[in-house]
């Protein structure tokens, strides 16, 4: 059989399967087609909706756990970026939502496990020995800028202030205008500051703090308001537009701060351990992915001074998408107990209208922010 034989024939499949479903056709003639191989994976050309959309729309959680099994796609979205999962949501089914939800998890925590694997054997993490007719892509791979770290540190950055008052950084990433950081995520840096810092009992002797990534220097500035101020300051910072601004603001000037011009990847075997550890731990990097962030994970233990120290990160992973939004905070709820900490969440109400982004991409779309500490088992 040809390719496009093979192709017409899957697409055939696909679509009965998913107009079978939609009829709300017996469980029986969808398992006949299910046998018949009918891809789980396919999805309508004009709409988007895979077997799986369409079971979330029938609000029909059995059916939905069949097709699981059978490999259909948690996290394929239709035309309007809306997957299975956002279907149960907006029908208020939270059943058929957690299942797909839960396989969401599953998924990132086996690929997290593979990726560990593959690393521990000295392979790399391309498809170099693949089955070359075997069309399997795990992630799409993002060259600009906002999704590769090498690009966004040979990138100009822009400084400005728009016509809300609203400080912005931004960065250019293929046709899009991409937020580095914006004002808006000012009270989210406020409450992490207080929900890290404020009770902290460390606090009246001075604490010693680590931030990973300036950017606009908002979370840096509250953790210089806090009182006593910190007896050690420590910034990491690898942008040197990024450097230039914190030059231009006095930053290396400031009592107790220390500026460290590079990757966290660079210091953090050797220089951030020098102290002997801080207080306070946090991370708000740009353009990389989960994969370097569960890479910083591990190494938070080191970074932790005492049993009273703790850590918090921007929780930016699948921001434009509930159900996304939420795999992610359970993935890495499960990878930061893995290694040994507890992980407290606050919800922090966010409401943004469509001005605050102006003519830029948007990195966050969703009514809360689910704010993480992390500390030690008391």
């Amino acid at each position: 059989m040809s390719n496009a034989t093979a192709a017409d024939a899957a697409a055939t499949l696909g679509s009965e399967l998913i107009n079978t479903i939609l009829s709300g056709a017996p469980v029986e003639r969808i398992k006949e087609l299910l046998d018949a191989d009918a891809p789980t994976w396919y999805q309508y050309p004009e709409t988007g909706w895979s077997a799986l959309h369409a079971a979330a729309f029938q609000r029909d959680p059995p059916l939905i756990k069949l097709l699981l099994k059978h490999g259909a796609v948690w996290n394929a979205v239709d035309s309007l970026g809306n997957t299975a999962a956002d279907i149960a949501l907006s029908l208020n089914d939270s059943e058929s939502y957690e299942l797909v939800r839960d396989a969401g998890v599953r998924t990132e925590v086996l690929l997290r496990i593979l990726a560990n694997k593959a690393e521990a054997e000295g392979r790399s993490h391309d498809n170099e020995g693949a089955d070359p007719d075997t069309p399997v892509v795990l992630k799409s791979k993002d060259d600009t800028a906002a999704g590769s770290n090498a690009e966004f540190l040979q990138s100009k950055l822009i400084f400005q202030t728009d016509d809300r008052g609203q400080e912005i950084c931004l960065v250019k990433a293929g046709d899009d205008e991409v937020g580095v950081m914006m004002g808006w995520e000012a009270e989210i840096m406020r409450e992490s500051v207080r929900a890290l810092c404020d009770d902290h009992p460390e606090l009246e002797t001075g604490l010693r703090v680590l931030n990973i990534g300036h950017g606009l220097g908002i979370i840096d500035e509250f953790l210089q308001s806090i009182s006593p101020k910190p007896i050690q300051h420590v910034i990491v910072e690898p942008h040197p537009d990024v450097l230039a601004h914190m030059r231009s603001k006095g930053w290396y000037e400031r009592k107790g701060v220390q500026v460290l011009e590079g990757r966290w990847q660079d210091f953090v075997e050797d220089k951030l351990l020098e102290g002997g550890g801080f207080d306070v731990v946090y991370t708000d990097t740009f353009s990389e992915d989960y994969e370097q962030l569960y890479k910083f994970f591990e190494q938070v233990p080191n970074l932790m001074r005492s049993s009273s120290s703790r850590f918090g990160f921007f929780h930016g992973l699948g921001a434009t998408n509930a159900a996304f939004y939420d795999v992610y905070t359970r993935v890495s709820e499960i990878h930061l107990e893995d290694i040994g900490l507890q992980v407290h969440w606050s919800d922090i109400p966010v409401k943004l209208d469509s001005r605050v982004w102006g003519e830029t991409r948007k990195y966050f779309s969703l009514p809360l922010y689910r704010m993480p500490v992390m500390t030690w088992p008391q």
